[in-house]
């Protein structure tokens, strides 16, 4: 589509692939062999694969390691690898460079909502396991790529983090972190929690703000075939300012004032401080079978925040999950869900309690913006 502009690996092609053995079903490096890399092979790609042996051993890799004679950097997993991939990169010195190398996302993991996306956008069927699998690789085989939205987050405690798929607190972060012990059940971990949290339904109190994106963000048509060199990680297209920051300085939060202040005049605070659930999500696909954000594109400039008011009986928070998995909970019109396209948004939590989640990571639960 116009406005979107397109690279292609080149061909030999050199690929860094980074593969947690221990993600999802514990398949992914058999998958790995068994799917992708006769396709790769097919393709001209050749593969270097660096397992992973322990948390934070990718991350590590992508900051330290010479990154020069690889032409993409491919994750194998589920979501949470791409992140420490994500979030090394950023500790680079060269980030702003580093950030222009394609990043292609392989579904190995039980939560695999980027591949999700990416599968969407690309007009392809709803599919998983093995078939989103060999949609991904064929998008890698085909090596076109385009560009993604990061969000910088930061926290109270000073804590700043890059993300690529959303933000969470409350009800789906409880299902998230909660249906971490059913790993091994693949995508059914999240029906199994689900039903788990349902049952002791939880409310959160805290304050939500946002900044609301105006009409002149309109949502630009989707993209039609996509894999992902990361942009400058700045929720929308906000230059940092010129000349200001040292070499190597990250982006500036030109949006967002320190959490210490309260938020500007001009945004947005939600009336009600009792919520079931807030999430804050970029990509289209929560889940493989979960497509929150219909609206959502790759390059949108766009947070798509959704929060669940308390009041809402399990039945009507039910049937939004059910819809969820044909994208039309907004249909519902339950009174207690609220859907808003937002350029940045703060959330402060009474107490510190529940779980927060960066892209199904787990986070200490404080005042955060993003």
């Amino acid at each position: 589509p116009p406005g979107d502009s397109y690279g292609v690996l080149p061909r030999p092609c050199r690929a860094l692939v980074l593969l947690n053995p221990q993600s999802g079903t514990g398949r992914a490096l058999d998958d790995f062999q068994a799917v992708v890399q006769p396709m790769l092979a097919e393709a001209d790609i050749a593969t270097t694969v660096f397992i992973t042996e322990r948390p934070h051993h990718a991350h590590e890799k992508v900051r330290d390691e010479d990154l020069s004679q690889w032409d993409t950097l491919v994750v194998m997993s589920g979501d949470g690898l791409l992140y420490e991939v994500v979030n090394g990169l950023m500790e680079r010195p060269d980030w702003a460079d580093i950030m222009k190398k394609p990043l292609c996302i392989l579904p190995g993991g039980s939560g695999n909502a980027l591949a999700a996306s990416i599968n969407h956008y690309a007009g392809n069927d709803h599919v998983a396991k093995k078939k989103l699998l060999t949609n991904c690789a064929f998008i890698l085989c085909k090596g076109l790529h385009t560009q993604m939205d990061l969000v910088s987050l930061s926290t109270a405690s000073g804590k700043r983090c890059f993300s690529f798929l959303g933000f969470g607190w409350g009800f789906i972060s409880d299902v998230d972190i909660d249906s971490e012990k059913y790993r091994r059940l693949g995508n059914a971990r999240f029906t199994l929690g689900t039903l788990q949290c349902l049952a002791k339904l939880r409310v959160y109190q805290g304050r939500l703000s946002y900044l609301p994106a105006g009409p002149e963000q309109g949502t630009p048509p989707a993209p039609r075939d996509t894999q992902v060199p990361i942009t400058n990680g700045q929720a929308g297209h906000v230059p940092p300012p010129v000349g200001t920051d040292a070499p190597g300085a990250l982006p500036t939060d030109s949006l967002l004032v320190p959490l210490c202040q309260p938020v500007p005049a001009h945004w947005t605070v939600v009336p009600e401080e009792e919520f079931v659930s807030v999430y804050a999500i970029y990509q289209s696909h929560l889940g493989t079978n979960l497509l929150m954000a219909p609206a959502a594109r790759l390059h949108d400039g766009c947070i798509h925040l959704f929060y669940l008011k308390a009041g809402i009986s399990r039945v009507a928070l039910l049937k939004i999950f059910l819809a969820m998995a044909r994208g039309t909970h907004l249909d519902l019109n339950c009174p207690h869900l609220r859907y808003v396209p937002v350029r940045a948004f703060r959330l402060e939590p009474r107490t510190a309690a529940g779980i927060m989640t960066v892209d199904g990571e787990a986070l200490a639960c404080e005042a955060v913006q993003g």
